[in-house]
Parts: structure tokens; sequence; C-alpha cells
């Protein structure tokens, strides 16, 4: 069988025995950007048909009285995401409105369009290029495809390694879904039957209540499920589990079904048993002494309950550290998959103008996206993973000038009182991200707060010793308070984790402190929560100070020449699905683009002599980094103005690239500012040279 060619081009299959139906079908297929590929007989060309096709080419005579059921079983057996496009050539007169046999195609073929002899050229090439479109977006689809089924492999690589079991319980008919995992936590092997009756029967009998009254309580109010038992294995040993679970609800708010993991607690609660055992001992033999021993008594149990709250806040750290790790590395990963949606809708959108279904479509896609993006950012601030612009701000400032902002979003039967005191030193953070953390609070306090009350914020110095979670130093710190239901003290020790809410399902996504407490923790700070229930709660966001003053407000003026002239750009991206996004969307925008997927592939076009007029990289790529690539450009191209286009901050310690920032995902506009931002700053630097 002869294999197809592989040129680079996508490939059209063409079936046209007879006359010069061949020759030109070539040569208008490569006209249209495609490489052709002849078929000398209908059983070759089903022969030839696989995923890599591009669309085929026939001429409806050579197939009106053939054998095309090889053709049939093909097209019948594409994967979900294919939806191969057919060309067919038909006489005049001979269309499928006057042709029952052309018609037959139809079905046959599926995805067809008939094209009547004579037909100008620009006719096919328009056609076969619609054709060519289609296909990429198929191709688009499979690779988004298995980008998703690649994450779902990471996410069961992340649950073994932390030996987490998975398991799902359908509620209408009380259904359980195990993994082997789950299996093994209540003694079972990965081949026994583990079914919804089994797992009840295995709790221990004085532990039953307290799981029913947990699993009643979600479905109830919708609470994420939490609760840790004892379990008995069929071999009559006595172990613990720990399981954890959310609540999902279909369209109509009824409880669907949970879906959790679990974990083994063995260990650790033989660990507090014996510990526990430990404590009583010593209480015991210090009982037995005169009041001379009683200090001693005193510090020996202090010493202990140090101890334990070590062991308790390395436990945390160890947990949240390694949540830390797990989200934000699926947050960029998405960040990269959003970046590609939201590209591809903004220009989609451009094509669907005076269609008003396809255009509502296309905008509640992009809101969506839009959220997606939103959350993400949430997750790498709780990773703290986000890239900040971090300089002296005057936080007494940027609380009075959102004061408008945050009346409107409290609502009128909330009132806030502000204090500030006066001549405070300048806070090191990023304003932007402050101003969200506190807006966060703002709602936060208006939630505690249904029948209304009195908001307090607050602005003050405090000087910290070092010793404790902050180092050495003068800290600026911005109080918020409020009056409103509180938090017990069980509740106030999960506030900071990641997913973790008070609030009904669908009202919040349990982030927002866990993001404030990352953009602390990043920012050198800390946040700090106090609470009682029913009497409200304090939030606290420490934030180092600095002598250095607030910069002014930068000219934002720049030459409009400059960005709406057409450029030549290289931009370099190692993902595929990210580049071809781009590049799209700067085409679009009337610019001329060179694309590489790789440092090395950016050197060698820099180096071969061509002009460009700007370059944008990504940063993180494997073999040479986006910073190290610029600093390579620098060397060669010193005047070359170049844009870096990141996920999050994550150069390493001593990097130091001033550089425009192109934070993922973006969009056009977002595109022309920082382009140009990069040609107007190096303008100085091109005259000079």
């Amino acid at each position: 069988m002869a294999a197809i060619p592989n040129s680079g081009k996508p490939k059209a299959l063409i079936y046209a025995p007879a006359g010069r139906d061949a020759l030109v079908a070539i040569s208008l297929v490569n006209e249209a950007g495609a490489t052709a590929v002849s078929a000398p007989d209908l059983p070759m060309f089903a022969a030839l048909l696989d995923d890599d096709v591009a669309f085929g080419v026939l001429t409806e005579e050579a197939v009106r009285s053939s054998d095309l059921k090889p053709v049939a079983a093909w097209i019948s057996a594409q994967p979900s995401w294919s939806d191969l496009p057919f060309i067919v050539l038909t006489t005049r007169g001979g269309g499928p409105e006057r042709n029952p046999a052309a018609a037959r195609l139809s079905e046959v073929l599926a995805n067809v369009t008939f094209l009547e002899r004579p037909f100008h050229a620009t006719s096919f090439i328009s056609i076969a290029r619609t054709a060519l479109r289609g296909r990429l977006r198929q191709y688009q689809a499979r690779a988004q495809l298995e980008a998703l089924s690649e994450g779902e492999r990471r996410l069961q690589t992340a649950l073994a390694a932390g030996r987490l079991g998975a398991w799902e319980l359908e509620l209408s008919s009380m259904r359980l879904s195990a993994s082997d995992t789950c299996k093994a936590i209540f003694g079972r092997g990965a081949d026994e039957r583990f079914a919804y009756d089994d797992l009840i029967a295995s709790i221990h009998p004085d532990d039953r209540s307290l799981v029913q009254a947990s699993l009643d309580l979600t479905i109830e109010i919708g609470r994420d499920y939490s609760v840790e038992h004892r379990t008995i294995w069929p071999d009559g040993s006595l172990h613990w589990a720990e399981m954890h679970a959310q609540l999902y609800a279909d369209r109509y708010g009824s409880a669907k079904k949970l879906v959790g993991v679990s974990s083994d607690a063995t260990a650790r609660k033989t660990s507090e048993e014996n510990l526990r055992r430990l404590n009583e001992g010593l209480e015991e033999r210090v009982r037995e002494r005169t009041g001379e021993v009683h200090a001693a008594h005193q510090s020996l149990l202090e010493q202990v309950a140090q101890r334990e709250r070590a062991e308790e806040q390395l436990r945390h750290s160890q947990k949240m550290e390694a949540i830390g790790q797990l989200t934000g590395g699926v947050a960029h990963d998405f960040n990269n998959l959003l970046m590609v949606v939201l590209g591809n809708l903004e220009l989609l959108g451009k094509h669907v103008t005076g269609d008003p279904k396809a255009t509502r479509l296309v905008d509640g896609a992009l809101q969506g996206a839009r959220r997606g993006a939103a959350l993400t950012q949430r997750l790498l601030a709780f990773a703290r993973r986000q890239d900040l612009q971090v300089k002296p701000v005057d936080l007494a400032e940027l609380v009075s000038g959102m004061n408008d902002l945050l009346r409107r979003s409290v609502g009128s039967s909330v009132s806030i009182e502000t204090a500030l005191a006066p001549a405070l030193q300048p806070a090191l953070a990023d304003a932007n991200q402050v101003e969200l953390a506190l807006l966060n609070l703002a709602v936060n306090a208006r939630d505690a707060m249904p029948d209304g009350g009195a908001l307090s914020i607050s602005l003050r110095e405090e000087q910290v010793a070092g010793g404790g979670d902050l180092d050495e130093g003068t800290y600026l710190v911005l109080s918020v308070t409020d009056k409103g239901t509180g938090m017990d003290a069980e509740t106030l020790k999960k506030a900071i984790d990641p997913f973790f809410s008070t609030k009904e399902l669908g009202k919040g996504t349990g982030l927002g402190l866990s993001m404030i407490h990352g953009l602390a923790v990043q920012l050198n700070g800390a946040l700090r929560l106090k609470s009682r229930l029913g009497v409200g709660t304090t939030a606290e966001l420490w934030l180092p100070a600095t002598e250095r003053r607030p910069e002014q407000p930068a000219e934002t003026d720049l030459p409009l020449a400059q960005s709406t002239s057409r450029l030549r750009i290289l931009l370099v991206d190692d993902d595929t699905l990210i580049a071809m996004s781009s590049v799209e969307m700067l085409e679009d925008l009337g610019h001329d683009v060179v694309e590489a997927n790789s440092g090395s592939q950016a050197l060698e076009a820099i180096r071969s002599g061509r002009h460009f007029d700007v370059m944008i990289t990504d940063y993180s790529m494997p073999g040479m980094t986006g910073a190290q690539l610029a600093q390579a450009v620098r060397a060669i191209r010193p005047a070359l103005p170049i844009v870096l286009a990141t996920g999050y901050a994550d150069l390493p310690a001593g990097a130091e690239v001033n550089l425009p920032r192109l934070g993922k995902p973006y969009n056009q506009d977002q595109l022309v500012r920082e382009i140009h931002k990069a040609i107007a700053s190096d303008l100085p630097l091109r005259s000079a040279s």
C-alpha cells in the first residue's frame, strides 16, 4: 500500500479517474494550502483514509455505481471528535436536487459539499479552505480531549500518591462506586464486592448514627460531607477511615450524588491515642506528688500542649503545602486550556455577527470561560503562584478610594465605619490584589450579617519582634470587623482551607479566604482571623511596611501610530494549541506572524537575519525559558521589543527580567496594549542604536 507523503501540510485524498479531473483537483488542492494525494481506484481511496486526512475529493460519476461499503465503514467508525468533510464534483444539472444518485451520497458520506462542473477555480479553493478550517477545528477538539484525558491521569496519579481512595454514591439508588484504594481502606480486595450495604455493615456499630447524621445534614443543607469513623475489616481487625465529599445537585436543586475521597486514619488515630494515654499517665503521676511539684506539673503539661500544637501546625502546613502544589499545577494547566478557549471564542464571535443565536451562544461561552479564568486566579493566589506587581502602596489612600465600591457591594443595610491612623508608612504590596482581598472580606462580612449591621475597617502600624509566622519589622495591619454570626473554634480552624465554605451550595467557592491567605504569605505577611459564635469576626491582613514612597502614576498616553501599523511578530510558545490561537488573534489584527515552538527555533529565526518588530514569548518552556531566550535575543538584537507571557510568577530566584508581562489567559485588547507598551518603551533604545 502506498503511504501518504508527510510534507507537514494537511492532506487531501482525491479519487477522480476520468480525464484531467485528478490533475485539476491536485492543482487546486495545493493552491488551497493542502498536500494532494491521488488514489488510482476506490479500494485504494478507502484504504488510505485515516485521521490525518483533512478532506476527500470525489467525482460523482466515478462512484455512482461503485461499492462504497469500505468508505462507509470507515466513516461510521470515526472517533467522536472526527467528521471528515468530502467535496463531490458533479456534472452540470447533476446536483443532488435533481439527481437522486448524487443525493444518496449524502447519506453515505455525511459531511459532504457538492460542486457542479464547470466551476471557477476560486469556488473550489473557497470550498476546500472551508473544509480544511473545519477539519483543523476538529483536530483542536481532539487535542483538547487528549489534554482532558491527561488531566484525569494526573488526578489519578495524585490520588495514588496521597493514598486517597475515590468513591461516588448515587443518592437515588444508593449505588456506591469505589476505587481499588478505597476498597483497601475498608479491608477489601480490588476484585471483591463493595456496595453501600457492605460499607454500612463495616462501620463500627457505635459510629453508624454519627455517619448517618452527617450524611443527612449534607443532603439537607448542602454542606460538605466530612466524617471520621471506626471500621471493622472482614478479618475482625479495627481500623479508622476518614471520609470527605461534596454534594452534587441536578438543575432543579435536588441532591443527586456524593463525590469524594477516603483515607486510612488508623496510624494517626493510634498516635493520638498513644499521646492521650501518655498525657493521662503523666497527669496521674504528677497528681500523686505535695504542693512542691505543682509548678513542674504545669510546666510539663504546657510542654505537652506545645508539642501537640507544634505537631498540629506541622500537619496543617504539610497539608496546605501539598494541596498548594497540586492546585498550582492544575490551575496553570487550566490557564493554558482557557487561553485556547477564550482566544478561539473571541475570534469566532467576529464571524457570527448578525446571527443573534450564535452571538448569544458565543457570549455565554465567553462568560463561562472568564469565570473559569477568575477561578484559576484564585487557585493560583492560594498556591502562592500568582504574578504580583509589588510596589509601595498607601493603604489609607487605597481604602479611601474604594469607599464607593465597598458601599455598593455591601448594600444599604450595612453601614461602613473607617478608622485610618494618620501618617502611616506605605506597605510593600500589590495594590490590585489588596483591593480584591479587601472587597472579599467586606462581602464575607456582609453575608455574615443577613439582617444588616455595622462593618468596621481600620488601619494601624504594628511592630513585630520575630520568632513567629512573621519576620521582625514594621507591619501595616488592615482590619475588617463585623458583628455577624461568627464562627465556632472548629470552623475557625478550617476557615482558610481551600474549598471550605459555610455558605449553602452554589453561594460560594470556598476560595476567598484561601486566596487572601496565599496573597499574604506571598507578600511575606499573614492573614489572622478572630471570631466568636454569635459575636462576630475580625480579619486582619498584615503586610510589611517600607520606607520607599509610592510611585507617581506613569504617563499612559502612547503613540497610537505604533499600535495601528502592520508589524512582523515572532511568537514563541511550546504549546501548539496556544500558539495556534495566538497566531490567529495577531493575524486578525493585521500583523504578519512567524511561529516558533521552542527557544532554539526562535534563536534560529533571529540569527537568520529576518526582520521582526516585536517578539512575544511564553515563559515556561522546556530547554530554555522565556527569560533565558530574552537574554539571548538581547545579545543579538538589543533594540528588539520583547513581551513575556506567563500564567504565574514562577521566575527563579535571582532572575531579573524587566519586560512587559502578558498574563495568561489574554485577549486581543491585552495583546494590543502590551505590544504597544513594549514598542513604546523600546523607542529610545532603538533611536540610539
